[in-house]
């Protein structure tokens, strides 16, 4: 089979089984990868605390570099804000809680803003994130990472201001669910993993106590089951990510699909399946990342084969400046690089 590039390295490497290394030095090597890759995200912060697609027309540094748009977002800064706080670093904890602090500031005021009776948490429009993702992409990061949040500040205002937030995203996310029960609402070019980010927000928010109606989550799995994307196509790999993360959450719930989830995993071992594009963009990272996520659950030789041979081709990937960039579609450097410092860490999350 004919190996599909990606830069220097190969996807053939995510299918055969490479001599691992000693743990701990692979720890060390994924740690100072990780360290690297926060840097540069504080570094571009914008000063107004959000994050742009790449570093952001208001950030203090990287003056001068051409960005497809100007300005700081909510879904960027969300997905920014998520490599920091798995991580260890929250609104008062760790060495970068100013940064978090700042960010989590940036993307309150905006959810706090926003009517609640639409499914929108911001006004800025038509980023390259919302253009793949789809528009209401801002609405599942925040509420995913407001869900990892919750319970974990000690701080007391911030604290009460995370819960009111989740609670507005989650009943934003709710009344907006389509017939199918997706939310695949209004284009873009990749809703599927939209659709995914929402959907997993609701089961966090739901297990941190917040109300969630079982019916919402039980017509997303039905949609995941019987939605079909053709085998053959680039995009069938973030349709297989997205059901294998949806189908596996739970001990009944990896039961009960349990032929689905084999299937997904047999996928995983053709090139061209893994490969989507043959290159990798944005939304192959956070394929990557729910899939990592999903065989985590199980555990065994499958997972340790995938996290082994993706961290590994990680830590290939990754810029000399810390960075990881897209090679086509979601291109922009924060996203990319927080989906990839999720993903390295996938294994202690």
């Amino acid at each position: 089979m004919k190996p599909i590039l990606i830069g220097a390295l190969t996807l053939t490497s995510l299918v055969w089984l490479a001599t691992a290394e000693p743990k701990s030095a692979a720890n060390i090597k994924v740690t100072a990868s990780v360290d690297k890759g926060l840097a540069w995200l504080a570094s571009v912060q914008g000063s107004d605390g959000g994050w742009g697609q790449d570093g952001g027309g208001t950030s203090l540094v990287r003056q001068g570099e051409r960005l497809e748009s100007q300005g700081n977002d909510v879904a960027n800064t969300a997905v920014a804000l998520m490599a920091f706080t798995r991580n260890g670093h929250t609104p008062d904890r760790g060495a970068y809680r100013d940064n978090v602090r700042r960010g989590l500031e940036f993307l309150l005021l905006s959810i706090e803003a926003a009517p609640s009776q639409t499914l929108a948490v911001t006004n800025i429009k038509d980023t390259q994130i919302q253009r793949k993702l789809g528009p209401y992409i801002d609405t599942f990061f925040s509420s995913m990472l407001l869900s990892d949040l919750d319970g974990k500040v000690q701080h007391p205002q911030i604290s009460r201001r995370i819960r009111t937030a989740l609670t507005k995203t989650v009943a934003k996310i709710q009344a907006n669910q389509a017939k199918d029960g997706s939310w695949n609402q209004a284009g873009g070019w990749a809703p599927i993993l939209g659709t995914s980010i929402a959907s997993r927000s609701l089961s966090v928010a739901a297990a941190k106590g917040i109300s969630v109606n079982a019916e919402v989550l039980a017509r997303v799995d039905e949609y995941t089951k019987s939605s079909v994307a053709p085998s053959a196509s680039p995009v069938a790999i973030y349709k297989g990510a997205q059901e294998l993360e949806q189908l596996s959450r739970t001990e009944a719930d990896r039961r009960r699909n349990a032929a689905q989830i084999s299937e997904i995993k047999t996928k995983l071992a053709d090139t061209s399946y893994v490969g989507g594009f043959g290159s990798m963009g944005g939304e192959e990272y956070f394929s990557y990342l729910n899939i990592s996520d999903s065989l985590k659950r199980t555990g065994g030789a499958e997972w340790t084969k995938w996290n082994t041979n993706m961290q590994a081709n990680l830590l290939g990937a990754q810029n000399n400046d810390g960075t990881w960039a897209g090679h086509h579609c979601i291109t922009g450097r924060v996203a990319v690089t927080s989906a990839a410092i999720l993903t390295l860490v996938a294994d202690r999350s």
